[in-house]
This record gives C-alpha cells, structure tokens and sequence, in this order.
C-alpha cells in the first residue's frame, strides 16, 4: 500500500476507487476461503504464519489484477 500513495496522491479520483475495490475483493476471499494471520503485519514474511496460505495467495493475487485491470479502465492515456 505504500507504494501506492504517490500516484494516489497525484490522481486520487482514479487511484483510490480501483485500489478499494482491488483490496476489497481481496479481503473477502480470504475471509470466505477461511484464511487465517496470527502475524499483526503482512508480506510473504508471514507466509509460515497464514492458515490456508495457497487460497490467501490467490485471493492477494487476484484482487491485485482486478485493482489493476480496473485502473487500466479509470485512468487516461498521458499524451507527450
């Protein structure tokens, strides 16, 4: 999330929505493929940590391509 503070903060009309919907649909796979995180921070340092962690994965990986394709559609070309 950190890294996606400078271009928030530059377009955060177009940022903020598909970064929400992304962590979003994130968080409720992983509440719904019933992963757990015993660590109070994230990151694949607590991969050991993680109930269910191939499900965790894939719910991380999946809501980082919806944000994605979702900011690829929100955002406009830079013309030079």
């Amino acid at each position: 999330t950190e890294g996606a503070i400078p271009f928030a903060a530059a377009d955060p009309l177009h940022v903020l929505p598909a970064c929400i919907v992304g962590s979003g649909l994130a968080g409720a796979m992983s509440m719904a493929f019933g992963c757990t995180l015993r660590a109070p921070h994230g990151g694949l340092f607590v991969l050991p940590t993680i109930g269910n962690p191939v499900m965790y994965l894939a719910a991380v990986v999946i809501g980082a391509v919806v944000g994605c394709l979702i900011l690829g559609i929100l955002k406009k070309n830079v013309e030079e």
